[in-house]
């Protein structure tokens, strides 16, 4: 079957399988699909950190789409995948002026589509599509549109959160494996490019071995393996059980493409995961959105230039500023299509300070007061509706990279909640507070010789925070501590931590330590156990639930909005920790 290019020009016959994974560059490293955040212009701010051979190796998803929904309404596709440019609006309310034709086209024909941002072959590629379905017609219909634009389309089946179980679709079709057969098997018999898949493990090896058995015999040429289970999220998500895959690629044909995803907090554990599972290539998700540079090489010693930055113990990583720059320069260039504004250089020690001092007085009166009034005064909800995704995803993702940053600055946190969607001068200002706290904070480590980093790292009073003391001269910068407790998540923020101007991951607390916090509880029949003299150690994630008091609708990622916005809790007492479910399946 002949693919279609997005100019409409018939294709290569479609590849299966290792030749096609081999064909698309054979990416070792993925951005995973993430609800709402793995947009166009966070996976450009990704693919930024790397070398144009390093990006040949990346390979990118969309958000989860949902099949039924792109399918049938035009209004659902415009605001979610961006892949051909927008007529352009005309004047006075008449019809919009059709894009120029090429040169090539004949008069009275349709016009070819001209690549926008999404799938654009000229910096958008390797990409493939995401969708959740139950429908095989549904899918077919859905897939059948973004084909053009992507290299593959793939089947969500890990999504753990509520909307899904009420949807019938992620993984809540694991006990349905006929119909995931059909899924599967109606793409790759009718569809152009290739389809591809996304699962979660299940309770035995040997039932996840024949689970992915008959997804790759409807049909994927790829299987991407989540080695957690479908009970395994928000508080209980714990650790991803990496000797799964390593079971599965020890026991599918030898052939078989398969991608691992959990656990990738840093770029170190890309290849402890390759080595570990033998998988093809490796798959991250909230290790990405805690650092987007994840996935590229620290710089050598001595060439960190302005956005990296290495401390005086070797541990460093990408500034915030400079993350929260970079991203808002390709919002600027791609989304609003006009040139960045123009910037002063990134602020080293040793620049000159006297524009820290500066300021024109607005910002100040606009941080003061109470948030109500000042949403008042800026026309609070009478603001357009944004539905560019690119444009809604901003608070999202600055709220998630900005985390450890706005635990300690709560000020910035609050200028940044008051931003309407899509309000990008409001945002501007925001990244100028950021680079003036960040500078004052890279002038006064050096003052203190290293010693106000420490400072701001003791402040928490848990145990497991005054545990955890610097580490003395690391071999390399996200070395493995040499103590490791499967049951404690101590070891793993000692070995992530950074200054609160470093962009970092996220650590959740385990089971046990969500249940020793009062974040989990036990159900009666575990209650019961532990009364009859079981091991109150052995907790299964599917006897703790969650405080009756939340509902279904706690679990849905929510799209950022006026009057709302996707932020991630904090665990006060931890403020390396969070608290919230997971934003991919």
């Amino acid at each position: 079957m002949a693919s279609t290019t997005a100019n409409g020009e018939a294709g290569k016959a479609k590849l299966h399988g290792r030749a096609f994974y081999e064909s698309i560059g054979s990416p070792k490293f993925v951005l995973a699909p993430m609800v709402d955040q793995s947009e166009f212009a966070w996976r450009m701010l990704s693919r930024s950190f790397l070398s144009p051979a390093e990006n040949a190796k990346l390979l990118a998803y969309t958000p989860m789409l949902h099949a039924r929904l792109y399918e049938e309404t035009a209004k659902y596709r415009e605001s979610h995948f961006e892949a051909t440019r927008p007529p352009k609006p005309a004047p006075n309310g008449s019809a919009p002026s059709p894009t120029p034709a090429s040169s090539s086209a004949f008069a009275g024909e349709p016009l070819p589509p001209v690549p926008f941002l999404d799938g654009n072959p000229a910096f958008d590629r390797p990409l493939f599509v995401q969708f959740c379905a139950n429908d095989p017609e549904h899918l077919l219909g859905a897939a059948k549109l973004v084909a053009p634009y992507c290299d593959a389309v793939d089947l969500n089946l890990g999504c753990p959160q509520g909307i899904a179980r009420r949807g019938h679709y992620g993984a809540f079709l694991q006990e349905d494996q006929e119909l995931i057969y059909k899924l599967i098997n109606n793409l790759h018999k009718n569809l152009s490019v290739p389809v591809t898949a996304k699962i979660r493990i299940l309770d035995t090896k040997e039932d996840t071995l024949a689970y992915a058995k008959n997804v790759l015999a409807a049909g994927a040429s790829i299987i991407t393996v989540h080695g957690r289970r479908r009970e395994q999220k928000g508080h209980i998500t714990g650790v991803a059980d990496w000797q799964y895959l390593r079971y599965l690629r020890e026991n599918l044909p030898k052939e078989t493409v398969i991608f691992a995803n959990g656990n990738i907090l840093q770029h170190g554990d890309l290849e402890r995961c390759l080595e570990a599972t033998g998988a093809d290539a490796v798959m991250s998700a909230e290790g990405n959105l805690s650092d987007p540079a994840i996935f590229a090489q620290p710089p050598p010693l001595g060439q960190e230039g302005r956005e990296y930055w290495r401390g005086k113990d070797g541990k460093g990583g990408y500034r915030i500023d400079a993350v929260f720059r970079r991203y808002m320069d390709i919002i600027h260039k791609y989304a609003l299509q006009h040139d960045p504004p123009i910037r002063r250089p990134l602020f080293v020690v040793g620049d000159d300070e006297s524009w820290l001092a500066q300021s024109d007085g607005k910002d100040t009166e606009e941080e003061d007061g109470p948030a109500r009034k000042k949403r008042k005064k800026d026309g609070g909800g009478k603001h357009e509706k944004c539905t560019s995704p690119n444009l809604v995803a901003i608070r999202p993702h600055l709220f998630h990279l900005l985390r450890h940053f706005i635990s300690r600055h709560t000020d910035i946190r609050d200028a940044l909640a008051r931003c309407h969607a899509g309000d990008v001068p409001a945002i501007e200002k925001v990244l100028d507070m950021v680079e003036r706290r960040v500078a004052e904070g890279l002038i006064e480590y050096e003052r203190t010789g290293g010693k106000s980093a420490e400072e701001a790292g003791s402040e928490p009073n848990s145990k497991a925070e005054e545990s955890e003391a610097p580490t003395e001269n690391p071999k390399t910068e996200d070395a493995e501590d040499a103590e490791y407790d499967p049951e404690s998540s101590v070891a793993t923020v000692k070995k992530c931590k950074r200054p609160w101007w470093i962009a970092q991951p996220i650590v959740r607390p385990l089971p046990k330590e969500a249940l020793a916090n009062g974040s989990i509880s036990l159900s009666k029949k575990e209650k019961k156990k532990q009364e009859r003299g079981s091991k109150a150690g052995e907790l299964d994630g599917r006897q703790i639930k969650k405080d009756e008091s939340k509902t279904v609708e706690d679990e849905l990622p929510r799209t950022d909005s006026a009057t709302g916005i996707k932020e991630p809790t904090m665990d006060t007492t931890r403020p390396m920790a969070t608290t919230d479910e997971l934003v991919s399946g």
